[in-house]
């Protein structure tokens, strides 16, 4: 009988035993949020709406047509649109990952 390995580094379809080892997933889901350009893209928005929403204003009759709940609903679409892509991202791909 084999001993077994104490930090569990096996090749895939290497048997202990009379046990199969299962290969360790050497990938995490996806790159860290904060590396991806979309990411930054929706930082831009969001700066672009808030930017906009202030400096859209009232002047001599007309009203603000931009206000601020306008803006945040903007936002708050940007934000889950972002959120969307970020599900989109992690349903398929692979980063490579190292435990050091």
């Amino acid at each position: 009988m084999t001993t077994a390995n104490p930090t569990g580094d096996y090749a895939a379809g290497t048997t202990v035993g009379d046990r199969a080892v299962r290969a360790r997933r050497l990938s995490t889901e996806t790159k860290a949020s904060y590396k991806t350009t979309e990411f930054f893209a929706y930082l831009a928005a969001v700066a672009g709406v808030l930017i906009a929403s202030q400096v859209v204003a009232s002047t001599d009759g007309h009203d603000d047509y931009f206000r601020a709940d306008r803006a945040w609903l903007y936002i708050v679409i940007l934000t889950v649109g972002y959120l969307i892509s970020r599900g989109l991202a992690k349903a398929g791909s692979r980063d490579p990952y190292d435990e050091k």
